[in-house]
């Protein structure tokens, strides 16, 4: 009989190519956006893609580390990268770099990072640790001080982030742990007070600084402030709307010649529409999606659970930012500081998320068990395939 052969070998194959796509696409994307700042910045138009290749190889070595590191020995370091994170958020507020207004980055001399990259990943291990530990011992799931001190770290987190001041990550550092809380059975009583509390600090903190409130108000009609606080968000618009379907060809977008501000950052993906159209656009979001849901497989067969709410955590992380910067770019919400994962230039973004993928294929490489059908014993998944070499698509079975 006819049998079809898969497409993938696995589900870390399927990831694994889909975060090389996407890499080769924003490497691609990130040469053309940043040729007219690099060149007007610093005389070298391949300032920043060199960079980006530089950030790019030591997250290659990080991913192939982590995604062979037993993840499960995490739980027991999650003080220790608390304690390192804070540090290096305070760090951030006495001798960070400012950019823009902002303080988010330590300079290490040959290059600069950014600590609230790392608070991302670190609290949804933290979460995932204390989360899986209450669905082992079927402990009622809380977000009470007295109870739970890691909601509390969490908080503590968020709030150096905001400092900086950063909004956008800051919600990113407090929101997927409180949606991982959801999705491990908090109960709907302080699922009630979160919402409400988090409603109304979102509001002070939005009004907080006359700049944020600005960016709502020209996020509500950008159009008439197009000269003023709606003039980025006006531009992306414009970018986009001027792709049409194919867009004007790589490397001829014209909103790269100083008409976009951050075109090779958090806006990068509205000069990819330009350049690229709706087809490249539709092409992004199908791989995302694709990423998404083989994420959520392997959360779904996970056994261990400490395993599965750090699966949902890193996927709600990379897709999450993807939604927020998709959404961001062609003004559905405010103008926040988050990059699109694999797209937009930054060196600590792009690294931290290889890491988070590496840290899914380390859960799935240990908790998926094949049983032989010949012997009666079991083996762990083998190391991550390439893609088979078998160039047909069906074989005699």
């Amino acid at each position: 009989m006819l049998t079809k052969q898969k497409f993938w070998i696995n589900d870390m194959e399927a990831i694994t190519c889909i975060m090389f796509i996407l890499i080769v696409i924003g490497t691609i994307n990130i040469c053309s956006a940043s040729l007219i700042t690099a060149y007007t910045n610093f005389e070298n138009p391949y300032f920043f893609l060199i960079r980006h290749l530089i950030s790019l190889l030591i997250g290659f070595v990080a991913f192939a580390l982590t995604s062979r590191f037993n993840y499960k020995k995490l739980k027991n370091k999650s003080l220790l990268l608390t304690v390192i994170t804070i540090l290096s958020l305070s760090a951030v507020l006495l001798v960070g770099v400012t950019v823009n207004g902002s303080r988010r980055w330590l300079s290490l001399g040959f290059m600069q990072f950014q600590p609230s990259e790392i608070a991302k990943i670190v609290t949804i291990i933290i979460s995932a640790s204390y989360l899986g530990q209450c669905i082992d011992k079927k402990i009622p799931i809380t977000v009470n001080p007295q109870k739970n001190i890691i909601f509390l770290l969490c908080l503590i987190i968020a709030g150096f982030v905001e400092a900086q001041p950063d909004m956008g990550t800051a919600l990113i550092i407090i929101g997927i742990p409180t949606i991982m809380y959801f999705i491990a059975g908090l109960s709907k009583k302080w699922i009630g007070i979160i919402c409400g509390i988090g409603f109304i600090l979102l509001t002070l903190l939005a009004t907080f600084q006359p700049y944020r409130l600005d960016r709502i108000n020209s996020w509500y009609d950008p159009w008439s402030r197009s000269q003023e606080d709606g003039y980025q968000i006006v531009q992306s618009i414009l970018a986009i709307g001027s792709g049409g379907f194919s867009g004007m060809g790589l490397g001829h977008g014209f909103s790269k010649y100083s008409y976009l501000p951050e075109s090779h950052t958090d806006f990068a993906f509205a000069v990819f529409c330009q350049e690229i159209g709706f087809m490249g656009a539709f092409i992004v979001f199908l791989l995302l999606i694709a990423l998404a849901f083989y994420c959520i497989k392997i959360a779904l067969r996970t056994k261990d659970n400490f395993g599965k709410m750090l699966v949902c955590g890193i996927t709600l992380l990379i897709v999450g930012q993807a939604t927020g910067n998709m959404a961001m770019v062609i003004g559905i919400v405010p103008v926040v500081g988050v990059p699109l994962p694999f797209i937009s230039y930054g060196g600590t973004s792009l690294i931290l998320n290889m890491i988070s993928i590496g840290l899914v294929l380390s859960v799935d490489r240990h908790n998926h068990i094949i049983k032989k059908s010949t012997k009666n014993e079991t083996i762990t998944t083998p190391p991550i395939k390439y893609l088979s070499k078998k160039k047909h698509l069906y074989r005699l079975k």
